[in-house]
């Protein structure tokens, strides 16, 4: 019984924790997109976008929400999303949430990445060329077998209201808000039970004969999977400090970082986009094979380049 409630305890100090930290970039956010929307800059920026959506078969207002995701996180966009009047495909679901899955929270994610030796430019490149491509990928296969075109079934409404005033709109943020809340709770209770099931061991058994491609040491690896399964915040971390250590090579380091950027939180990130009605396979087996395929090239071309230096 103790030990319930002690989990219980962190339970809750992880989701309070958890929402502090999301709403304080959250709410500032959702206040500059509203003073961006009335002067105009929500155009703008869907107008600068344009082509990529046009590209991936999105509606244009997707713009925003892809531009917010990259400057901020899943969670933010998720939340643009769902104050756009748009009504999309379980296709288009899935492009949009492959996008948003490998080019989201560049800012942090990439001074991370820095710390741990990739190059700002290297990881933009990677992350925003990485999130299209695949995205494109989708959007090519979806179009060219028709499937998945039915309307996706999200678990928050789409369906933007028309506020008569910044009171209503304030009281609908705040119901936003909410909802935001219950999903972090529920997301959270889900993967400490999925840890107490050990469901992450058997993800790293599972994906240890992919990462063997990349050619990277077993240390590499097993920081790999760390990153992979709790995100690229934990991974970074330890591959910056086993770096120091000495413990990595600097292309053990630089793979497996950039691994990192195309694929981390499989689990909750995953779980995230399956509540707006995505494809399982699509964001999560199609986006691993994506990823260390990927990486496996730029791995192979990383020691083809070594090797020429030193000859």
């Amino acid at each position: 019984m103790r030990r319930v409630v002690v989990e219980l305890k962190q339970l809750s100090s992880d989701i309070i924790s958890t929402t502090v930290s999301l709403f304080k970039i959250m709410i500032p956010m959702i206040i500059l997109i509203k003073v961006a929307d009335e002067l105009g800059g929500v155009t703008l920026l869907g107008e600068l976008l344009e082509p990529f959506m046009d590209m991936l078969g999105l509606p244009s207002a997707m713009a925003l929400v892809w531009a917010t995701t990259m400057l901020t996180n899943l969670y933010t966009g998720i939340l643009v999303l769902i104050n756009t009047d748009v009504s999309l495909t379980v296709a288009q679901v899935t492009v949009l949430s492959s996008l948003l899955l490998i080019s989201h929270g560049l800012p942090i994610e990439g001074m991370i990445s820095k710390k741990a030796g990739v190059p700002i430019w290297v990881i933009l490149l990677l992350r925003i060329g990485g999130g299209v491509l695949f995205a494109w990928l989708q959007y090519v296969y979806y179009t060219s077998t028709a499937t998945n075109q039915h309307v996706a079934q999200m678990f928050w409404q789409n369906e933007s209201p028309v506020y008569e005033n910044y009171f209503d709109w304030t009281i609908g943020q705040v119901e936003n808000l909410f909802t935001i809340f219950l999903v972090i709770s529920i997301l959270i209770t889900a993967i400490r039970l999925l840890k107490l099931l050990r469901i992450e061991h058997l993800m790293a058994f599972l994906m240890m004969p992919l990462l063997k491609l990349l050619k990277v040491s077993k240390e590499a690896t097993n920081l790999a999977i760390i990153g992979i399964t709790l995100g690229l915040s934990y991974g970074g971390g330890l591959i910056i400090n086993e770096t120091k250590k000495g413990n990595l090579t600097v292309k053990d380091a630089l793979v497996t970082v950039m691994l990192l950027n195309l694929l981390h939180s499989v689990i909750e990130d995953t779980a995230l986009v399956l509540l707006l009605g995505a494809d399982l396979n699509m964001v999560l087996w199609a986006r691993i094979l994506f990823a260390v395929s990927v990486m496996a090239i730029i791995s192979q071309a990383y020691t083809f380049v070594v090797k020429r230096k030193e000859e």
